[in-house]
Parts: structure tokens; C-alpha cells; sequence
């Protein structure tokens, strides 16, 4: 589903225009952040490393087959919360996004949206399960740091607060003063929804693919787009 028909182009306008915070994620909306630096290889490598320690048994063997590095972790804190091996394995996991950080692929016509959404007047926010310190790596490489600092709200060790929790998005709205309803998050999965509506702010969908745009409809997302294209036309139309 994209924001081509008439009736979607109204929803879209709306949510644009309704507007004056804008919760972004990360890996998918921003950049594909394992673009280069697999992902499924970060994931490998993350298991390989609990089963070096012997402790091959923590995992299923769905959570051992897995193409997501964040499953593998939060496998491990749900066994293990808040243990030291918890927090190793964290910070295996962000050294691996601060590497990925270097080679991700710009999301077409992200940047150009970030900066002119922020000289409209409109305050932006970073609202994502990625570690903060990759999110200020890459920002700091595409010159879009000004755009959302000091408002970068990422994964901590408490780790059963990721998305779907709105935990990070609360956090966003009382750093930035706002209600929900004048907010909007930008996200490409159902726990971005998820986290969402838990939080009372409106979501639009950004899917680059068919089967990402499916899996946001399927789970409710009224609004998806699968290029930024269209809000960039309707951001511009905001200025004075």
C-alpha cells in the first residue's frame, strides 16, 4: 500500500500536517543499517559467541537460526535479565552497529526530509531499539546531528523496554514537551506500530519493499508509504 490514491494522500496530509514532533526509527525509515555490515552475520556471530561459553542451551533453535542480532539479545535478557552476560552481549551487539554505522545506506530522500522538516519549524527525534551511539555515528556522517540533538533516544540495558514498550517514545514526548496526539512516528515495523498506539501518537509506515508494506498493513497500519518522495512534496508545502 502506498500513499498514491486519493484517500491515502489525504491520510498523508494529515498526519503531515497535524504535525509538530517527529519520532523517527532508526534502521529502516533513516538507513538500512546493515546495509553492508550483515546482519545475519551479526546475528551468527552473537550465537557463536554464547555457545563458545558453553551455553548453547539458552537459546531454541529458532533463536539460534535467526537473522536478527536484537532477537538473539533479548533471548538472553529474558533467560538472564540484567545479568553481566546481558550486558556483554549488549555491548557485542552495539560494537557490531557502531561498524555497521559506517557502510549503512542512506533511506532515499531521508536526509533531504530531516533537513527540511527541521527548517519548517518542526522538532525531530530519534525513537529506536538501535544503540544510541551508532544512531550519533551515523548522524554525525550524513551532517544531520543539529537536526535531532540532543533528542536520540535509544536502547539502554533495560532491555524488556524496547519496542513494542513505548518506553523510548515516552521518553521522546516528555524530553520534548508534547503531547502525543501533535506527534507523528515514522516506522517500518508492526512493533513500531505497536509502540505507537501504546503511546497515543499517530504512525505512518515507511515499507521499501512489498512484503514490508504487507506485514504493516497486516498488523493495522492505516498509512504506509514505500518512499519518503511524498512527505518530502508536503513537508516543502509547509513552508511560509
Amino acid at each position: 500500500m502506498a500513499a498514491d490514491t486519493g484517500n491515502d494522500s489525504d491520510r498523508l496530509r494529515q498526519l503531515i500536517t497535524r504535525a509538530r514532533v517527529v519520532l523517527w526509527d532508526f534502521d529502516g525509515p533513516i538507513c538500512r543499517l546493515f546495509a553492508r555490515h550483515r546482519a545475519e552475520q551479526v546475528a551468527d556471530d552473537l550465537v557463536e559467541w554464547l555457545e563458545s561459553r558453553g551455553l548453547h542451551g539458552l537459546l531454541t533453535d529458532a533463536e539460534r537460526e535467526t537473522l536478527d542480532p536484537q532477537i538473539v539479545l533479548r533471548a538472553l535478557d529474558r533467560r538472564h535479565p540484567g545479568s553481566d552476560l546481558v550486558v556483554e552481549l549488549e555491548e557485542r551487539l552495539t560494537q557490531e552497529e557502531l561498524q555497521a554505522a559506517v557502510s549503512a545506506m542512506p533511506t532515499a530522500y531521508a536526509d533531504i526530509l530531516i533537513q527540511t522538516w527541521t527548517a519548517v519549524g518542526s522538532r525531530l527525534a530519534i525513537t529506536t531499539n538501535n544503540s544510541p551511539r551508532s544512531v550519533g555515528r551515523y548522524l554525525a556522517s550524513r551532517g544531520l546531528v543539529s537536526c535531532f540533538t540532543p533528542h536520540v533516544y535509544g536502547r539502554t540495558q533495560d532491555l524488556h523496554l524496547l519496542k513494542p514498550d513505548p518506553h523510548c517514545l515516552n521518553r521522546a514526548l516528555r524530553g520534548m514537551g508534547s503531547a502525543p496526539s501533535d506527534a507523528l512516528m515514522i516506522g517500518d515495523t508492526p512493533t513500531d506500530l505497536e509502540a505507537a498506539a501504546n503511546a497515543g501518537v499517530p504512525f505512518l509506515g515507511y515499507a521499501r519493499n512489498e512484503r514490508k508494506a504487507k506485514l504493516l498493513t497486516d498488523a493495522g497500519a492505516e498509512c504506509v508509504v514505500e518512499t519518503l518522495e511524498p512527505v518530502l512534496e508536503l513537508v516543502r508545502a509547509k513552508r511560509p
